[in-house]
């Protein structure tokens, strides 16, 4: 299951990187698009501003935490386990060995994320990075709830405020399913 899991997810950021240009959307419902962005920091966009200091760091520490986790995995197989792993390795590999196989990625210079245009290819003759410090793949945005707030609120006024306003791939939902699902009791029963 964990190899298949990976494999899902590999192919959907694959698929999008080489046929969405940076930015691009494509809207499923309502609530519910494909954007594509690529992420140079941690989860949810969360970034240092380091650069690719920044990257190795924490491709290594990916890696220490995935072989830490890997030995917790043999001795306690679980579903929620199997989730976390297969989100974790599959992110590292978009950190690992997508800003080698791919001619395009978002590129740290003078101090700043840089974007670039057009369409990624795979497998070109040189890489838009190195080894350990390719981006991550995004591409999924759910709009839950968003709201215009009033004019006659002071602080407020005409703000609006958006609930989940994040990109996220199907390995960051693996790793929040892993974390929820060990807190979720589903055999317990409801006091009579």
């Amino acid at each position: 299951m964990l190899i298949l899991l990976i494999f899902l997810d590999q192919i959907i950021k694959i698929y999008i990187k080489t046929h969405f240009k940076l930015g691009q959307s494509f809207k499923i419902f309502n609530w519910f698009k494909l954007i594509f962005n690529e992420n140079p920091g941690i989860g949810y966009g969360f970034n240092l501003k380091y650069g690719y200091l920044e990257k190795l760091i924490i491709s290594i520490i990916r890696i220490i935490l995935i072989i830490n986790l890997k030995f917790f995995y043999k001795k306690n197989c679980k579903i929620s386990i199997c989730l976390f792993l297969a989100g974790a390795i599959s992110n590292l590999i978009d950190c690992l060995f997508y800003g080698i196989i791919f001619n395009k990625g978002v590129r740290f210079i003078n101090h700043y994320w840089n974007f670039y245009e057009g369409i990624s290819n795979i497998f070109y003759k040189k890489g838009y990075s190195f080894f350990l410090c390719g981006c991550v793949v995004d591409m999924f945005y759910v709009k839950l709830l968003k709201i215009k707030m009033p004019n006659y609120i002071p602080i407020f006024r005409n703000v609006e405020l958006k609930f989940f306003n994040v990109l996220f791939n199907l390995a960051d939902l693996f790793i929040i399913m892993g974390m929820v699902l060990p807190r979720l009791d589903l055999n317990q029963r409801p006091p009579d």
